[in-house]
């Protein structure tokens, strides 16, 4: 199924950035933007951790918040690691075990685990567990459908709405450990002041994409989010989970579209199989139009851990500075300080 989604122009995100930002500005955000991820060793570990807290999160974009806020006063464990498709993740013994001696559970919660979900809410009568996306307003979760009863829960390709979540992670480890509450909360506030930075840059750097360029085609319709925040229209080959099918109808259909618009890329994704966007490079070549693959995205699953695009923020960079180049729009040579600082993390291993 094709589904499309026009959001907010830049300039409205913008708006409604101005009050994060100020937040953001109060004495010592500055320092603790540098303290970010300090406590975190390069390869996604948590070291010499000086509480009992054990975290399970089901999947990395989870996990990864969590370490951030945890430092070293909790021990993380992420259940879904690279190229895993949460849709159709099937819980092990293995994992099951871990759920069962974790002292928190950290899930999305809107649908995105599938089967899993049923197992975490099992054990919530005798393990804390807790719907990250819980505090996120309503009104800023994407429906679908004529009765609007399925929620996208893609909601971490808005970083504004991945902030809200930092802090409802952080409200729950420190109701599991009330000794770490200030190390939570500076770790949580500095962490925060960063994905300020991040969305700000993710929304400057889409906004220079032309505007005939502005449609976003990826294997599934994952993305919605990212387009309603950042400005463009996304269509994605297969439905909002993974478990749907594109028909022969849907691919032609989006080739019909690719072509008249004369869009010049469409994206692969790390956790799908590329087949049916390979159909529509093929499609388009049979109709004289020259599509070519802009670059494989990270949608239900960050890159190897260890890696920049192994965190939440590594990946969202990923994510927007290939498709602004790809689809015609200008990446600046660096990137704001607060960022550039996080990403020097990993320069010995080539990432940028």
């Amino acid at each position: 199924m094709i589904r499309s989604w026009t959001g907010w122009r830049v300039s409205d995100a913008a708006c409604a950035r101005r009050g994060w930002l100020r937040v953001a500005a109060f004495a010592g955000a500055a320092a603790a933007l540098a303290a970010v991820g300090c406590s975190r060793e390069p390869d996604g570990s948590t070291p010499g951790t000086t509480s009992s807290l054990r975290v399970v999160a089901t999947v990395a974009m989870i996990g990864d918040v969590a370490r951030e806020v945890a430092g070293d006063r909790a021990a993380v464990t992420t259940l879904m690691g690279e190229g895993v498709d949460p849709h159709l993740y099937k819980a092990s013994p293995g994992d099951v075990r871990l759920l069962a001696q974790a002292d928190l559970i950290l899930y999305n919660g809107l649908h995105l685990e599938g089967r899993l979900a049923e197992v975490i809410e099992r054990m919530s009568s005798r393990t804390k567990v807790v719907r990250v996306t819980e505090d996120i307003p309503e009104i800023r979760l994407r429906r679908l459908g004529d009765d609007s009863s399925q929620v996208d829960p893609h909601a971490w390709f808005d970083v504004s709405l991945w902030r809200i979540v930092a802090a409802r992670i952080r409200d729950a480890m420190i109701a599991g450990d009330p000794g770490g509450g200030e190390r939570f909360a500076a770790n949580a506030l500095a962490y925060q002041t960063l994905l300020d930075e991040v969305h700000s840059y993710a929304a400057g750097v889409l906004a220079s994409v032309p505007p005939a360029n502005r449609l976003m085609v990826t294997a599934h319709d994952a993305f919605g989010y990212f387009g309603a925040t950042y400005g463009l229209e996304v269509m994605g080959i297969q439905g909002l989970s993974t478990d749907s099918e594109a028909s022969l109808q849907d691919i032609n259909t989006l080739v019909d579209t690719l072509v008249s618009r004369r869009v010049p890329a469409v994206f692969v994704e790390s956790s799908v199989p590329r087949k049916t966007v390979d159909a529509l490079v093929e499609g388009c070549r049979a109709r004289g139009h020259a599509l070519v693959v802009g670059g494989e995205l990270f949608g239900d699953a960050m890159g190897p851990p260890g890696t920049a695009q192994g965190t939440y923020v590594g990946m969202m960079l990923h994510n927007v500075e290939a498709v602004a180049r790809a689809l015609g729009g200008v990446v600046p040579d660096r990137r704001p300080a607060a960022i550039e600082a996080y990403m020097r993390r990993f320069a010995s291993r080539g990432d940028r």
